[in-house]
Order: C-alpha cells, then sequence, then structure tokens
C-alpha cells in the first residue's frame, strides 16, 4: 500500500472539493502520456490506480498478427509465444507491465503536467456547473481589486467580474468590502468560468424584496413588473393572491421596515411600490403617482397612453429630470405621452376644428366612399393604416389603383397631423401670451418688509407715521414756511433774498 499517493489524493480532493474518481482518472491518464513519452506517441498503454490501496500499474498492450503493420501496437506470432507461451494465437492481446522507475525524469514531469491540467479543467468544470444553476441568484462576495471601474470580487472558489456598467452610480467599493450581487450569466470561456455580476440589474432589487418579505418567499405576495434608474429611483408593481393581504403594505413593512432595508443596500436608491392592475389605464395612473391623473386615452394600437394631468400636477407626473413618467413608461411597458389639462383641450379643439372627413381626401368619390365603409374604413386614418390585402376585398378595384389610394391616405394623414400638431404650438404659445400679465408686481418686491428670500415677512410690524416720514421737513423746522434761526438770511440778509407775499396786505372785495 502506498500511503504516499493516497495522502496525494486526499488532500487534492479536500483543497480543489473534486471527487476522487477525477483525481485517479486524471492520473491514470498523466501516467498513459508519461510511457507514451517513453515508448512512442502511438503506443498503446493502459494504466490503472486502486483508489483502496494507491497501487500504480502500468501496461503495454500489443495485438499478435501474422505480419508487423505497426511496430507500436503490433507483435508478431513468433515474438508473442516465445515471450508469453504457445497457447498465444493471432487476434489475441499480450501485455506487459512497465517499471515506473524506467520512464525517465521527462516522463515523470510530463505524467505532473498532464495531471495538474486534467485537475484544474475538472476544478473548472466543477465549478462552471455549479454557478451556472445560480443566475439570478444574489450571492455574497469580496471586492478583491477595483481596476479601470471594473470590480472584481473573490467568491472563495473563483473570482467574478463586475463591470462598470453593472454596478451603481455614484457608490463606491473599495477593497476589502463585502458586497452582495446579483449573478446575471456564467461564461464558460477558454480561461475558465467567468461570473458576471450586477448591482444594477432590475433582478437585484427584486431578490432584495424577496429575502425580505416573506409574503414573497410564501408566493403571497408577487412582483409583477420592476422598473430601475440606478442609484437614483426605482418602482415595482406588486399584487397579491391572498385578498386578505395587502401587497404595497407587506412591502413596506412595520414603519418602513423592509423596504428601508432594501433602500440601504441599493445606496440610498428610492424604491415606489404601487398595486398592479391588469387594466392598462389604472396601472398607469398608479405607475404616475405621487401625481393625480385626471384623464387616460390609450391607444392599443399603438400601445400608446396620452395621459391628461392638471397644471398644478404636471411637474409631480414628469418628476426631476423627468424619472417619474420614464420610469412609469418601463414599468407599464407603454409609451405615456403626457400631457397638461389645458393643453389637451388646446388639442382637442384643434384636432376638431381642423378634421378631415374621407369624402373630402383627393381620389375618394362618392361611390368610392361608400365601398370604403362596407369594409369598415370610415376616417382617413383608418385608410392609412390599412394593409393592401385589406383593400383587396373592394370589388372591381385594380391593384394600382389600391396603392395609389393607399399613398394618397397615408401622406394626407401625416399632412394634417404636421398641421395639428403647428396649430397647437401656435395655440399654446398664444393662450400662453394672454395668460402673462401686463405688469409683473414680482419684479417691485420691497426688500425692507422681506426675508433673505425676497418673500413677505408675515410678522413685520407695521411702520409707523414718524418713520414714513421723516425724510420730509416738519413744520417749524427748516422748510419753505420756516427759516432756522441759525439761517444768515434770519433778519441780516439784503432785501432781494428775503421772500415777500404780494398779497400779504391786499383786501379782496366781497
Amino acid at each position: 500500500m502506498d500511503h504516499n499517493i493516497l495522502n496525494a489524493l486526499s488532500e487534492i480532493t479536500r483543497e480543489k472539493s473534486i471527487e476522487k474518481a477525477v483525481i485517479i482518472e486524471s492520473l491514470e491518464a498523466g501516467l498513459q502520456s508519461a510511457a507514451r513519452k517513453k515508448l512512442g506517441a502511438e503506443a498503446n498503454i493502459d494504466a490503472k490506480v486502486d483508489p483502496d490501496t494507491g497501487l500504480m500499474l502500468v501496461e503495454q498492450v500489443k495485438t499478435v498478427v501474422g505480419e508487423i503493420d505497426d511496430p507500436d501496437t503490433d507483435i508478431s506470432l513468433e515474438e508473442a509465444q516465445i515471450e508469453f507461451g504457445d497457447e498465444v494465437e493471432i487476434g489475441d492481446e499480450v501485455r506487459w507491465e512497465l517499471p515506473l522507475a524506467d520512464f525517465g525524469r521527462n516522463a515523470i514531469l510530463v505524467a505532473k503536467q498532464i495531471l495538474v491540467q486534467k485537475v484544474r479543467e475538472a476544478e473548472r468544470a466543477q465549478i462552471f456547473e455549479e454557478y451556472k444553476d445560480r443566475v439570478n441568484e444574489i450571492i455574497v462576495g469580496t471586492v478583491q481589486q477595483v481596476d479601470r471601474g471594473n470590480v472584481l470580487v473573490n467568491l472563495g472558489r473563483t473570482e467574478a467580474l463586475m463591470p462598470y456598467r453593472e454596478q451603481i452610480r455614484g457608490e463606491k467599493l473599495h477593497q476589502g468590502k463585502t458586497v452582495r450581487a446579483f449573478i446575471t450569466e456564467v461564461l464558460d470561456s477558454a480561461k475558465g468560468p467567468q461570473v458576471i455580476l450586477s448591482r444594477s440589474h432590475p433582478g437585484f432589487l427584486k431578490s432584495l424584496f424577496h429575502m425580505e418579505v416573506p409574503e414573497i418567499q410564501e408566493g403571497i405576495v408577487e412582483i409583477k413588473a420592476v422598473a430601475r434608474e440606478p442609484g437614483t429611483r426605482s418602482k415595482i408593481a406588486v399584487t397579491s393572491n391572498d385578498e386578505r393581504v395587502d401587497p404595497v403594505g407587506s412591502c413596506v413593512g412595520m414603519k418602513g421596515s423592509r423596504v428601508q432595508a432594501v433602500t440601504r443596500e441599493l445606496a440610498g436608491e428610492r424604491v415606489d411600490i404601487v398595486p398592479w392592475s391588469a387594466e392598462a389605464s389604472l396601472l398607469i395612473s398608479r405607475a404616475l403617482s405621487p401625481a393625480i391623473v385626471s384623464n387616460i386615452i390609450l391607444h392599443r394600437e399603438r400601445n400608446e397612453a396620452t395621459v391628461v394631468v392638471g397644471e398644478d400636477q404636471l411637474s409631480k407626473a414628469i418628476g426631476k429630470e423627468g424619472k417619474n413618467v420614464r420610469l412609469a413608461a418601463k414599468l407599464t411597458e407603454w409609451k405615456i405621452d403626457l400631457v397638461s389639462s389645458r393643453e389637451s383641450a388646446t388639442r382637442q379643439r384643434v384636432t376638431d376644428e381642423m378634421t378631415m372627413k374621407l369624402g373630402e381626401m383627393e381620389g375618394v368619390a362618392e361611390d368610392m366612399l361608400i365601398l370604403l365603409e362596407q369594409i369598415g374604413i370610415s376616417t382617413i386614418e383608418q385608410l392609412a393604416d390599412a394593409s393592401l390585402e385589406k383593400l383587396q376585398e373592394i370589388p372591381n378595384l385594380e391593384e394600382d389603383a389600391l396603392e395609389s389610394l393607399l399613398a394618397t391616405a397615408r401622406v394626407t394623414r401625416d399632412e394634417l397631423r404636421k398641421m395639428i400638431e403647428k396649430s397647437i404650438v401656435e395655440e399654446m404659445d398664444k393662450e400662453t401670451a394672454e395668460a402673462r400679465p401686463l405688469f409683473d408686481e414680482d419684479a417691485l418686491g420691497d426688500e425692507s418688509v422681506g426675508d433673505e428670500d425676497g418673500e413677505a415677512a408675515e410678522d413685520a410690524p407695521a411702520l409707523t407715521e414718524e418713520e414714513i416720514f421723516k425724510d420730509f421737513p416738519a413744520e417749524g423746522e427748516d422748510g419753505a414756511d420756516s427759516v432756522s434761526a441759525g439761517d444768515d438770511t434770519a433778519g441780516n440778509g439784503d432785501e432781494k433774498d428775503k421772500k415777500v407775499d404780494p398779497f400779504a396786505n391786499t383786501e379782496l372785495d366781497d
């Protein structure tokens, strides 16, 4: 029994977490390569390693033939009978043991290289099998290195890569920091398995709520949709499979404990939680919270929604840098056209005034209008959106005429849209100019009665009469009706400097 071999196999198995059978198979492959290094690349070598005793046996195998074609694999009948006895016949396989001591140093080094390579390949394959089934899971690792924005994370048995684009904007990750991340994919590259991590993926947010909310783990509450702008703001839509459980309250937790735990993990990212609804208009209205929606017009064929909000709700609906409406569009998967109530009224009025009937379009006569209405087309929009196959339902019309009619409808529709949009812009500018006050009172703000921001101070004391007229001369003081006692003109000045009232002694007749 070779205890050294057994100890070495056990140590490799323990350090690499590879099955013992894989190690033994790798050792056997190394011994075969060492023997071929000595006997030739085409030699037929059989190597065995006993897992219980550690005994290694290497044998060369040849086939008994009448005429030798390949000396590495064939042996003549006469030579085989001399070596193994007269009972040997043509077609038999004969084998003899090769002493390991005869292999030489180079052959042993080859065996070692093969063993190391096979063990490394087995380890890579095992790591790939382990992590490929953990895609879309959260894993904990330690930041090992930050290189040009990319972060290498030590997962224990392997290293993972977190590219710069997958990190939360503004978050600082330094060497030695423990970090949670989301496995997005596992690549089987030539250099070994490559685990790609992310902290900006929407699935990371969803998995964090799965960890924090027991109702989600139990399947009572379900996250239907997630929209993220990593590091700033996110929205999730949740629903409950039990009418007794509030999905939003479950995700928020007692005094906001659950959602706050998620926010801390996401470096302060704000998370809005809204109830899910299968009705698109209701979901869009909730997704635009905290803004209050007045009306929603759905264009299902284009997957677009026109959302009308009050003038005071427009900024809330848009959000800072447009985040609120952008996240709402991602969450609902609808293109959202956000307009104010004033703009909506103007748009509706202008559209009604400039709408063209189908019969007014060039190329649509009375009889053509009747035929189009028979196949369900009554507006220019419907005609422009119709397919050529739909129009071919009209009898006795050639394909060229149908193509011309369809092209005319599309040009007319596009021109009408341009005219309507132009008129809407002009009307909005006109209404804005009319609503602007002729005299802006805010431009004359009194700093003496305001605070630092120019706002009026509510508790400022009222000015007294003396304070108001403090810069004006009082009666009996220096002024037009009196002369100061110290003035040079008091009694000593020239006559021409004295003021004379010409009507002082004049008597007026009744």
